[in-house]
């Protein structure tokens, strides 16, 4: 057993060096940064400044506001992509006629460009020229408000990363062998005791995968935002919010 986790270490050595080279050096570039105050005008010219930046910014209501928006955006949608995402990925894995057409017909919200599906939501539930209204039979002004606002936001986002996470997923189902499941039909178990305790348990790895990349891009979401509310009406998230104290 020590001499295999001696392989494994060289083996993934390299690998591990060349991660730490291209994302650790710029994390902790950045912390050390964050403790100088200066502008990026005059980079020259800095004053270290310990952790007041932070202090700066934890006092301050607007960051907290913010902070909430994209916390309530990122679980909504996440929890909602990771339920879509699993049914989607079973559908992919189990279909037998037209794998090919149903797999290309998921994953193509997913190849859209995030702005283009932006403006096309922004479009669909525009109060005077959408169509959402006339086939639903209402006047609401969903840009108007917080709330309807959010609820745009979080169905565009939900619409276009949905394939990501389904896409994620289905590698996982492949991953799970045949004969386990086989084995727990067998042993009289049924459909939901099969996905809960063989399917979901080995497929553990692409789930935390598919989920850290989803809250890590949740937590940066821009685009669907800035093109429909521009933050306006208490939507504005911490990209945002960055991108206007830039």
């Amino acid at each position: 057993a020590r001499a295999e986790r001696r392989l494994g270490i060289l083996l993934s050595a390299p690998a591990v060096i060349v991660l730490l080279a291209v994302a650790g050096y710029p994390i902790l570039n950045a912390a050390y940064l964050s403790l100088f105050d200066y502008r990026l005008t005059d980079a020259g010219e800095r004053t270290f400044v310990g952790l007041d930046n932070y202090r700066v910014i934890l006092t301050d209501e607007l960051w907290w506001t913010d902070f909430g928006t994209t916390l309530l955006i990122t679980v909504v949608t996440v929890s909602v992509e990771m339920v879509l995402g699993f049914a989607f990925a079973l559908v992919m894995h189990h279909v037998v006629f037209g794998r090919g057409a149903v797999r290309t017909a998921i994953l193509v919200p997913y190849a859209v460009i995030t702005v283009v599906s932006a403006y096309a939501w922004q479009y669909a539930f525009a109060s005077d020229s959408g169509f959402v209204n006339g086939w639903l039979g209402l006047t609401t002004d969903w840009f108007g408000e917080r709330n309807t606002s959010l609820v745009v936001i979080c169905l565009s986002e939900i619409w276009k990363t949905t394939s990501f996470v389904s896409l994620l997923l289905l590698a996982g189902l492949a991953q799970v062998p045949d004969e386990l499941r086989q084995a727990a039909t067998v042993d009289g178990a049924s459909w939901w005791q099969r996905f809960t305790r063989v399917t979901i348990p080995n497929m553990q790895g692409a789930i935390m995968v598919a989920l850290l990349f989803r809250v890590i891009d949740g937590f940066r979401i821009f685009d669907n935002v800035f093109i429909m509310t521009a933050g306006a009406e208490d939507t504005e998230t911490l990209s945002i919010l960055a991108y206007r104290q830039t």
